[in-house]
């Protein structure tokens, strides 16, 4: 990473959110058109490939870019002063344009109108108090590991804890704001969602300066 121009590490967000949106809405399709109905069947098909691709994406471009994909994992890292502030605003918009290019890969390879609106609606405050505890378990796990197997496995199994199935992350809320199927969200789910993944983030940082610092009092 240190080795990495700002504009490779740019590329390498953009580029592995676009592959994690089109693993998330593609498999959401795919796991419609093949579950018969079956909707615990669709989600665990919707969950493996996203818990898969995530792992694999994090080796591949951890080394260029950190691997961040998410913009609550790039503001909580510009908090510890791991990322310059102007790294930071690359990486978000970064993070949110490869999200949208990956949610419009997804619908042309299913021979989907490229261009959508979602009518799931998603709300209500057992969905936001789900994006804030998905979006805070995961920064913990990020900050507390830096392992590629653990945040694929935290995902995995959050798609199955939380009521929202885990976005807990913008960039992804927006992205699938733009797919009417099995994975998206209705826009006027997105703000709210958002909120909630920005301060489970933020809440995560503070708890992991307490937890994980070496010299934290007994």
């Amino acid at each position: 990473m240190k080795g990495s121009s700002l504009a490779q590490r740019g590329a390498a967000e953009c580029l592995g959110t676009a592959f994690l949106l089109a693993g998330v809405v593609g498999s959401g399709i795919m796991a419609a058109k093949l579950a018969g109905g079956n909707g615990a069947l669709a989600l665990l098909c919707n969950t493996i490939p996203t818990g898969a691709i995530l792992t694999v994406l994090i080796l591949m471009f951890g080394p260029v870019s950190g691997a961040h994909f998410n913009p609550a994992v790039t503001i909580a890292l510009a908090l510890r002063r791991e990322l310059p502030a102007s790294a930071m605003v690359i990486y978000i918009v970064a993070q949110v344009a490869g999200g949208i290019l990956g949610v419009l890969s997804a619908h042309a390879m299913f021979e989907l109108p490229l261009w959508q609106v979602s009518a799931t609606v998603r709300s209500g405050t057992g969905q936001w108090f789900a994006e804030f505890v998905a979006t805070f378990g995961l920064l913990l796990t990020i900050l507390g590991t830096r392992s590629a197997y653990a945040i694929g496995l935290y995902i995995t199994a959050a798609y199955w804890f939380t009521a929202s199935t885990s976005f807990a992350n913008p960039a992804v809320t927006i992205a699938r704001a733009l797919s009417n199927t099995y994975a998206g969200i209705a826009p006027a789910g997105v703000l709210a969602f958002i909120a909630a993944q920005i301060v489970g983030g933020l809440v995560a940082v503070f708890v992991a300066a307490m937890l994980f610092r070496s010299d934290a009092p007994d």
